[in-house]
């Protein structure tokens, strides 16, 4: 089932999402349903706040991104489910990628982020899993990973950049988007 994505200004997206248990209601319906909204709406990550439960899981494939093995450690890319995730190294080099969100459409901006990441989190199926990735595809876990944390991409941006577009998060969070997917926008 296709789930609406939470757009831009609901509190939702600024709460640090909770642990789960493996016990979580219907957590496989819940994973399948992301993954179906993550496609639906042609995204490589999506995070539960961004369908509006605030937990610590996100969805990631990140296949379509990686071309022709341009990563070093992850050369098809990955489609991987993170619960509870505790991202617990950063390293490697700076580097500038345009990043966009499903719950910020139409903003695409450069992020400065780290290179490598090392992860703890579990998979699907709640089996303990520690992993090291790189290139884009550890950017778009970032990415996925900071919307857990109640982050969002335009907060690694400079102040000046991030008021040049206060009047799209505006529109954004007032349901002035033409997109091709489900939102929900937040209540006035």
């Amino acid at each position: 089932m296709v789930l609406p994505i939470v757009a831009y200004g609901d509190a939702v997206l600024r709460k640090r999402g909770e642990d789960i248990e493996k016990s979580y209601p219907n957590l496989q319906e819940f994973i399948e349903n992301m993954f179906e909204t993550m496609e639906r709406a042609k995204g490589v990550g999506l995070a539960a706040p961004q369908v509006d439960k605030a937990i610590r899981v996100f969805v990631v494939d990140s296949r379509r991104m990686v071309e022709d093995g341009d990563e070093d450690e992850n050369p098809e890319g990955i489609r991987e489910v993170f619960i509870n995730p505790k991202l617990f190294d950063e390293t490697g080099k700076e580097w500038s990628y345009e990043e966009g969100c499903l719950s910020l459409p139409s903003i695409r901006e450069n992020v400065v982020r780290l290179d490598t990441i090392s992860i703890q989190y579990y998979d699907r199926n709640f089996d303990f899993k520690e992993d090291t990735f790189r290139g884009l595809t550890a950017r778009v876990i970032q990415h996925e990973y900071d919307h857990i944390e109640g982050k969002l991409f335009i907060d690694h941006l400079k102040p000046l950049k991030r008021s040049l577009l206060k009047g799209k998060l505006e529109n954004i969070s007032r349901g002035k988007v033409n997109v091709d997917y489900k939102m929900k926008f937040p209540k006035k």
